[in-house]
């Protein structure tokens, strides 16, 4: 692989698996680079990949990839739910999964209000019931194609009950999606437990809060449906600060406290910021975001609130660092790192080595409110 790729890779290191994405944070992706980054993710131990959805269309990057490998699982982390309807959501779901021979995971997310009706066009709702709603139709859409079971979704939002065969994709070999969520608070959070196989804290989400506010209500949402949350996943791409020297290490500790300033300033993740005893900062941090005060914003994150809040180190040390905070609250973990050359390519090999020895029993424990074995 060329050692100039200006792509940077998000490695998602489930525990006891390794598990990588591609983003672009700074400049476009290549996507002329996938097949090439996804071959090397997959031939380094990695064992997944998953896009969000910023500048180019996750599936199709998704296409890419699960042509160019052969093992490595794939996912959208997150593609934003409400947009498309459950029924293009499925096709693009289901159309990946016969590409990828079984290995995809379709990640949602809702967005704000102020995207959902400004961005995209679509009139606002309460997220946590649409976004149950929303789950179910997909699932009796692919219930439908895979079983021949009458299409009969009845709802606020949608009613669905057409299905000729014309539109029919039929059954496919793998036909189990697992649809993870993003969440920050309590409501999505349960809703995750009642109709998702997995839950995205999103990165302002410190463990206690995960532990004490978000698992709790994943479990309170999972006893009112009945379900089992024994293969439920916690996927987390906290906030990490890290470079190869100290040196460099420094530009992205100021990056980092410019990014939870923004957060503070977000209503909608206040829950974090208040979990923590920190609503004044968070109420200082939006009169700033008002006032469009952005430089002075990260003056608001003193040293303590960083490292509450963010992983920082080198390199050589980061892994464990995170392995020390999440290993036994979380089943996936994500952060980013630049590939300038073959060194980079090693740390990340390194990295995917160390991964691999962790288990995940203490998280799984976790998410079902119980003590490790």
């Amino acid at each position: 692989m060329a050692g100039d790729l200006s792509v940077r890779l998000e490695t998602l290191l489930p525990l006891g698996k390794v598990d990588p994405g591609l983003r672009a944070p700074e400049t476009p992706l290549d996507i002329w680079a996938v097949p090439e980054l996804a071959r090397l993710l997959e031939d380094i131990g990695y064992g997944g990949l998953v896009v969000e959805e910023t500048k180019d269309d996750p599936f199709a990057i998704l296409a890419l990839a699960a042509q160019a490998t052969t093992g490595l699982r794939l996912g959208t982390a997150v593609t934003i739910a409400f947009p498309r309807s459950p029924t293009v959501m499925a096709l693009n779901a289901w159309t990946l999964q016969k590409l990828s021979r079984g290995r995809f995971t379709l990640g949602l997310g809702t967005q704000v209000r102020g995207h959902m009706q400004r961005r995209y066009g679509v009139p606002w709702s309460p997220p946590g019931p649409w976004m149950r709603e929303y789950v179910q139709a997909v699932r009796a859409v692919w219930d439908c194609w895979q079983s021949s079971t009458p299409l009969d979704v009845h709802g606020e939002h949608y009613n669905l009950d057409l299905m000729v065969p014309l539109f029919d994709a039929g059954p496919i070999e793998h036909p189990d999606i697992p649809v993870h969520l993003a969440a920050v608070n309590t409501n999505m959070c349960a809703v995750a437990g009642e109709v998702a196989d997995g839950i995205r804290p999103h990165p302002v989400c410190t463990p206690s809060y995960i532990r004490e506010v978000m698992l709790p209500a994943v479990r309170r949402g999972a006893q009112r449906s009945g379900r089992s949350l024994e293969d439920f996943r916690v996927c987390m791409k906290p906030l990490v600060a890290s470079a190869r020297t100290e040196e460099e290490l420094q530009p992205k500790i100021r990056d980092a406290r410019a990014r939870i300033a923004f957060y503070a300033s977000t209503p909608g993740y206040a829950g974090a910021f208040e979990h923590l005893g920190l609503a004044d900062l968070a109420a200082a941090a939006k009169e700033h975001s008002k006032a469009q005060r952005w430089e002075e914003l990260p003056k608001l994150i003193d040293d303590e609130v960083l490292h509450r809040f963010v992983v920082a180190g080198t390199y050589d040390t980061v892994g464990e660092r995170l392995l020390d905070r999440y290993a036994d609250l979380v089943t996936d973990i994500e952060f980013s790192i630049a590939v300038r050359d073959e060194s980079d390519t090693e740390t990340l090999r390194d990295l995917a080595a160390l991964i691999q020895s962790a288990d995940d029993t203490g998280a799984r424990a976790a998410v079902l409110g119980r003590d490790v074995p």
